[in-house]
Formats: structure tokens, C-alpha cells, sequence
């Protein structure tokens, strides 16, 4: 695309280039020397080679691209002084530019010492250009800022929130981007992308919380660290899952007093506190060990990838990086207000703008390439879908689309087919059709079914056939149930136990005055609010809801996620949006392992149960394979029914039949088996975990509020 155009009008001058290598080897001119190159984006090493149509010296290649930027400082600071640069070097505006992108070359004999870099850059502030309000640009010349393509961030000592916030300098306050290394001292062996067909179980854990609290077991070194998942991978094995989902592990800042991390002010940085060395690349390598160590035990890494916004906030937040660099291309800005809010957070970027796309494809092929992660979550997918009006079209935003493409296309995409400004494209709605997506009808219908409400019965059938309402298989695209990822809980919301333990939410720690956090739950106490002097038989109530919630996922089509600790009902007494508690309200109780141990080895046997029968989890809908029917045959379609069955035939793919019986009613049903046959008790959720081999007769007795499932080998 070189001096091409998009769509939008905006040319960029450069083509779109890989930017995730450390290091790079190009032939140079003696122009190129002096100069520097427009590629690849942000901090590159030039090694001299014989290759070299002119030799030079070692050096480093700095690439920043801004649309409206009228002059760019490069600051090279050394690792004892970041308040002064030991290098500093002004980019001329015609002899350092090339289209959008400004660039230039620096020898490392020339700054020798120097391990960190930012920038200084100008343009207009308050003024605007035609077709942007007045409140467009958000330049300040005195503002240290980071190269949005930084691949580590270092904090100095000196480092202050509060001083990004303000106008002026924050010289030794600000957060710095760390110069690349030469060569990498990490081997990837014979490491393979992992790819889980039928038995794919997805498990969502925040690193920090999953090992920081000490009955973790983990080395106290290691707790909340990628390193203490290491240490954790026996559990992985042993509880059964084959896929873990990060919770973001993007860099953002440590003094935001965020917990979840869903606020980066880096797309490719690691987040430095999730490991053990903090320092430079610490993060870098101790996150790659984490990822081969998942692959060496048969895990996929799928990670939550937050590129809708970022935490620069609103108008009066903080200026760290795209702010200041080039604000009216980063985020969509609206004529009445700073910045259209589509995330909730302050800030959307701008999936149409070139330079913003340019970023998010380079992330996503860094994460994938250099990080070697094999899947990613889309957090908020429909922020970077919307149209430069704010509309959602049925064709995907650039930056979306570019998804799709080949070099991409080999992980998967899961996406969040929602915004926090009214965005809803579950489904076929998405225009990314290809996409896998977080199922939140499941999540509801299935709720609502356990807890007892009435005329669910039809919506209950259509989940656990794998959503073909939502992702039809007949039409214009064919959708696979595979493409639902159903779930009951994740991070966002009540975890399984608070689930069935509180009808409302208990957010006050948060300093919200209990405002924030979803009000609309579907969720029950089983008649006590709480988990303070409950009496056994309300917590066997709540285990047995629990176990019917997990045993819904497990026995439906689609792709199933639980959220860590749900596993032995991990409770955060009640808060559904604990952002920002980063104590043992988010920390994950071990000890609750033993306390309801039972439940532990029942969850154990459901995820053994689902990976044991491919007929589940099948790329296809089961069309013809499955039959419905009722207590007596029948299905009972009445508004009070809550009862149903299904009868599964898994010789297409070479596995057992199953016959499921789900009784949400408050009384036992006596359930008439349609299809005799030599059927053994496979589970059933009102007693403890147990594959019996007894034959089960013609009638089949459910107690209330239960699933039992019955087996048969194949004939």
C-alpha cells in the first residue's frame, strides 16, 4: 500500500509490515543510516551483516506513527537516571518521515549505556482539523510517552499516576518503553501450537488470583505469577481441563488499583507484576516458560485480549502513550463529548482508523508468533466493529475483518459479541462469521432453568443442542455448535456458589456505594441470603444446584468454559464485580478443595464424563442423532413443566448412546425409558460421583431438582 489510501481517507505512506520481530536484517543505503526506516513500527535492532550493501555500525531502528504530529523527540535513558536522557535526538520532519510514520536510526555507540526509550511529540492541541471537534488532539510536548509498540515497560522508582494526569512534564514519573535485546536466550525446542478437538474444556483463571493466597501450596516466591501456574499444571491435569483463558496480561498500570487488568496501556508488553523477575524482560521469558510448559503437558493458552480500549481513560485520565501520540486516530472521538464511551471505560479505540488497525493486527500476530499463544479472547469485540458513525454493520470493521486472514487465522478467536454501549451481535449477528463467542443466552436460559422458573423447557432443549437459534446451521453461513462457548460463570459476575447463595449483590468494598456490577444475576439463595451460619441442609441444596448448573454445561453442545475455583465453590461473599480487589475476596481459597471435596470429585467426573464421549462435543449439530422426550414420552410443553429428556445416539462418531433425565420440579418424577436397551447409571447429581454398572429397569426414578444420565455402549 505504498502511498495507497483507505477507504477512509487516510494514508499512511508505509505498507503494513510485521513489527514483532526483536531484531531485523535489511540492505541499506547511506541515506537508510542516517535516516532510519518507516519499518518495521517501534524499536527494532539492526545487526551489520555482510548482506549489507554499505556496512554500519550496530544500532537501533525507531518507528512511531502519527497522523498529526508536527515534531517527535526520541529520550534514550540509562538504567541508573531515568529524570535526564543520556540521548536524545529531534526527528526532522522531512528528512524522518515517510507518510504517517516518523523514524530514525540510532548507533548504540552513540548512546552507549542507554536501556530505555520514550518519546516527546507536538501537534496542535486545541484547534483541531477539519472534520474533528476542538477537542480532538490531546498533544503536550512535555509529556514522556511510550511507543504504543513497546514489547516490555519499564516503571522507575520514580514513577507517579498522578503526574500523567496533569499538563507538563513527569520526567522520572513516567512509565518507559525497554530498548530490545539482542538474541533471546529462550529455546521453544520442538514446541507445537496444542489444538483440542471433542475435549476441549476451557478453564478461565486470573494469574495473580489463582495461586496468590498460601493455600495455594505454591513456593511463596511464586505465588500470583506465571511461575506459580507452572507449579500448578498437576492440578490442571488432575482436575481435567485442556485449555486455560488468561484473564488480560497486558501491562497496565500498578498504581490504577485495578485487579483484573482489563485497563492496558500496552498491547504487546506482559504485565510485569505476574512474574517473579520484574525486571525488563523478565516478564517476557517468564511468561514463554509458562506457555511451553502448558503445550509439554497437552494445555492450550488462550489469552484475554483487551484492544477495544485502553487506560488512558476520558478526558481528565491519564496521557501515556496514544493520547498523546496521535489521539484523534487512536480513539473514536465524538462531537459532543471527549471520546465516545463504547467500552465503559473512558475510551474506544478506533477499528476503522488505519493507524489503530495497524496496532491491533501487529498484537494479535506478536502474541501469536512471538508469544505463541493459542487462542485469543476478544474482550468487547463489538466496540472495534462499530462504523466510523458509531453503527454496528453487518460487514466487520477493518481491524476485526483482518482476522480472518491467513497468518492469523491459525489460533482461536474467540469474541465478547457485546459492548458496554448497547452492542448486542450474538450469534449470526456477529459479522465475523467464522468467530467463536461467549454464549450469554446460555449462561441466562440455563440459569434461569435451575433456579425454577417456568416455560424454559423449549429455550433449555434449544441450549443444550447447541444454539442453532442463535448460530443456525442452514442459511446463508454454516455455523457449528462448537462456536458457542457456553458457560454458567466467568469473572464478570457471581461465582458459581454466590451464585446459588445470594439473590443480590454485595459490591460495598468496591466504594461504588454498591452501584456497579450487574443487578439481573437470575441468581437464588436457596432461603438464606449468604454464607454465614448456613444450615447443612441449605448447602446440600446449594451443592446439588451447583452440580445441576455444571452438569447442563457438560452434557450440551457447543464448547463448555468454567471459571477457576468453581471447581470447590470458591465465594466472594457476594461481590459480582470485584475489579479492584486484589485480596483474598478475588484470591482463590484452596482449602475449599477439602471442604467440599465431594462436589471437587464430581466436577472432576463431569469434565472426565464430557472429554469420555466425543458424541458432546462434536464439531456438527446432532440433527437426526437425538431425541426428545417427556416423563411419559411426550414432551410437556405446559408452563409449568420443568422436566424433560434426551436421548443422544453417538454411533456416528464412534461412541456410546446417552440418555439424559433433567428434573428441575420440587418433587421426584418416575421417568419411563423410550428406548430399553442395556443402560447402566452413568451420574446422577443428587448422590456422589459413581459410574454404576447395574442395569437400569424400564422406569427410572429422578429425585427433585436433578439430572441422572444413563449410558450405553455401543451396540
Amino acid at each position: 500500500m505504498e502511498g495507497g489510501h483507505e477507504a477512509n481517507g487516510w494514508p499512511i505512506g508505509v505498507p503494513e509490515v510485521r513489527s514483532s520481530k526483536e531484531g531485523t536484517s535489511q540492505r541499506m543505503s547511506h541515506s537508510t543510516r542516517r535516516e532510519g526506516t518507516p519499518a518495521p513500527l517501534g524499536a527494532s535492532i539492526v545487526e551489520p551483516s555482510a548482506d549489507f550493501v554499505e556496512f554500519g555500525p550496530r544500532a537501533w531502528n525507531f518507528a512511531l506513527a502519527s497522523r498529526f504530529a508536527s515534531g517527535v523527540e526520541l529520550l534514550l535513558y540509562g538504567a541508573e537516571d531515568q529524570t535526564r536522557p543520556l540521548y536524545t535526538k529531534k526527528l526532522d520532519i522531512v528528512e524522518n518521515r515517510t507518510g504517517l510514520v516518523w523514524h530514525c536510526r540510532v548507533p548504540m555507540e552513540d548512546a552507549e549505556g542507554a536501556r530505555y526509550y520514550a518519546y516527546r511529540v507536538q501537534g496542535p492541541r486545541q484547534d483541531g482539523h477539519v472534520g474533528f471537534p476542538p477537542h480532538a488532539h490531546r498533544f503536550d510536548p512535555e509529556k514522556i510517552l511510550i511507543d504504543p509498540f513497546a514489547k516490555a515497560v519499564f516503571f522507575p522508582p520514580g514513577f507517579d499516576r498522578s503526574a500523567a494526569k496533569r499538563a507538563g512534564a513527569n520526567d522520572g514519573r513516567a512509565p518507559l518503553g525497554v530498548l530490545p535485546r539482542g538474541g533471546d536466550p529462550f529455546s521453544w525446542g520442538e514446541d507445537l501450537p496444542i489444538r483440542h478437538g471433542s475435549d476441549l474444556v476451557i478453564y478461565e483463571l486470573h494469574v495473580r488470583g489463582f495461586t496468590m493466597d498460601e493455600s495455594s501450596g505454591v513456593t511463596k516466591v511464586k505465588r500470583g505469577t506465571f511461575a506459580g501456574l507452572i507449579e500448578k499444571i498437576p492440578y490442571l491435569k488432575e482436575l481435567g481441563v485442556t485449555a486455560v483463558e488468561l484473564l488480560p496480561v497486558f501491562q497496565f498500570d500498578p498504581q490504577e488499583g485495578n485487579f483484573w487488568g482489563y485497563m492496558p496501556i500496552s498491547f504487546f508488553a506482559v504485565h510485569g507484576e505476574y512474574a517473579m523477575d520484574r525486571a525488563d524482560w523478565g516478564a517476557f521469558d517468564e511468561f514463554r516458560q509458562m506457555v511451553h510448559a502448558m503445550h509439554r503437558a497437552g494445555l492450550e493458552v488462550i489469552i484475554d485480549c483487551v484492544h477495544n480500549h485502553t487506560g488512558e481513560g476520558g478526558v481528565d485520565d491519564v496521557t501515556y502513550s496514544q493520547k498523546g501520540i496521535d489521539n484523534a486516530s487512536y480513539y473514536v472521538i465524538g462531537e459532543n463529548e471527549a471520546y465516545k464511551n463504547y467500552s465503559g471505560t473512558g475510551n474506544a479505540i478506533n477499528g476503522n482508523s488505519i493507524i489503530a488497525r495497524q496496532i491491533l493486527i501487529e498484537s494479535l500476530r506478536y502474541w501469536i508468533e512471538v508469544m505463541r499463544i493459542d487462542g485469543i479472547r476478544h474482550d468487547l469485540a463489538s466496540v472495534v466493529m462499530r462504523g466510523t458513525a458509531g453503527d454496528l454493520p453487518e460487514q466487520p470493521a477493518a481491524a476485526v475483518a483482518a482476522m480472518a486472514v491467513r497468518e492469523l487465522g491459525s489460533v482461536r478467536h474467540i469474541v465478547e459479541p457485546w459492548d458496554a454501549a448497547g452492542g448486542y451481535q450474538l450469534g449470526s449477528a456477529f459479522p465475523l462469521q467464522q468467530s467463536w463467542q461467549w454464549n450469554g443466552k446460555f449462561r441466562d436460559d440455563v440459569r434461569r432453568f435451575v433456579r425454577g422458573d417456568h416455560g424454559l423447557v423449549g429455550a433449555m432443549m434449544q441450549r443444550i443442542y447447541g444454539s442453532d437459534d442463535l448460530f443456525p446451521e442452514i442459511g446463508l453461513y454454516s455455523f457449528r455448535p462448537i462456536q458457542s462457548v457456553n458457560f454458567i460463570t466467568s469473572h464478570d459476575g457471581f461465582t458459581l456458589y454466590d451464585l446459588v447463595s445470594y439473590e443480590r449483590k454485595h459490591n460495598e468494598a468496591n466504594g461504588h456505594l454498591n452501584q456497579d456490577g450487574n443487578d439481573h444475576e437470575h441468581s437464588w439463595n436457596n432461603g438464606v441470603e449468604g454464607d454465614v451460619g448456613i444450615s447443612p441442609a441449605i448447602e446440600a441444596k446449594r451443592v446439588r444446584d451447583a452440580k445441576n448448573l455444571l452438569a447442563m454445561l457438560m452434557l450440551s453442545a457447543g464448547t463448555p468454559m468454567i471459571r477457576a475455583g468453581d471447581e470447590f465453590l470458591q465465594t466472594q461473599h457476594g461481590n459480582n464485580n470485584a475489579y479492584n480487589q486484589d485480596n483474598k475476596t478475588s484470591w482463590l481459597d484452596w482449602s475449599r478443595k477439602d471442604t467440599f471435596a465431594e462436589y471437587w470429585r464430581f466436577v472432576q467426573g463431569l469434565i472426565a464424563f464430557r472429554k469420555g464421549h466425543p458424541s458432546l462435543g462434536r464439531s456438527r449439530f446432532w440433527r437426526n442423532d437425538v431425541r426428545w422426550f417427556g416423563v411419559d414420552g411426550g414432551i410437556n410443553w405446559d408452563w409449568p413443566s420443568r422436566s424433560f429428556a434426551f436421548l443422544l445416539d453417538g454411533s456416528r462418531v464412534n461412541d456410546g448412546d446417552l440418555y439424559a433425565m433433567i428434573n428441575m420440579d420440587d418433587a421426584p418424577l418416575e421417568f419411563a425409558v423410550q428406548d430399553p436397551g442395556a443402560w447402566t447409571m452413568a451420574f446422577d447429581t443428587s448422590k456422589e460421583w459413581s459410574r454404576s454398572p447395574k442395569p437400569v429397569g424400564a422406569t427410572v426414578r429422578v429425585d427433585s431438582r436433578a439430572i441422572l444420565v444413563l449410558a450405553r455402549a455401543m451396540a
